[in-house]
């Protein structure tokens, strides 16, 4: 029998659905200083496959679990493989409901992480740093300049 999960229109999953979660290495801008946090994530069926692939990643580990042992209801739980201190990612329920749809749809993905276990052996580069909370100011002179009959009909 599966249990439904009763969570944010999610009807079609249950508490036995596939879910790989990874630990993440992020940084925070905070008065001019760069702080490094550690941050719980879904990932998605493709986004596993690109880092198993070798590409780098922000990924320390991954673990793949179910969608019932990650919420009880609409709270998150930190599984035992990561630290206290890591974080949950923003919209936590939402995500991993979503990469939970990903692998049903790919259920190949599966494999690359069998249920139960931990992967730790990613590409892993902090060298192109995961800022969390920057912001783009654009300015007009980000504009990019055109000639004048560049909308003409010539």
């Amino acid at each position: 029998m599966t249990t439904e999960i009763a969570v944010l229109n999610a009807s079609d999953l249950s508490a036995e659905d596939y879910l790989v979660l990874g630990l993440a290495t992020c940084f925070v801008k905070q008065e001019g200083e760069v702080h490094e946090v550690k941050v719980v994530e879904p990932i998605p069926s493709a986004a596993l496959e690109a880092v198993v692939k070798g590409i780098p990643t922000s990924y320390e580990l991954a673990i793949a679990t179910t969608l019932g042992a990650v919420l009880a209801g609409d709270t998150p739980q930190r599984p035992a493989e990561f630290p206290a201190q890591a974080q949950f990612c923003d919209e936590f329920v939402y995500r991993a409901i979503a990469a939970t749809r990903t692998y049903k749809v790919r259920p190949v993905a599966q494999s690359l992480i069998p249920i139960g276990t931990t992967k730790t052996d990613f590409n892993y580069s902090t060298e192109r740093k995961r800022v969390l909370n920057s912001q783009r100011i654009v300015s007009t002179e980000d504009n990019v300049k055109q000639h004048e009959y560049t909308h003409k009909v010539l």
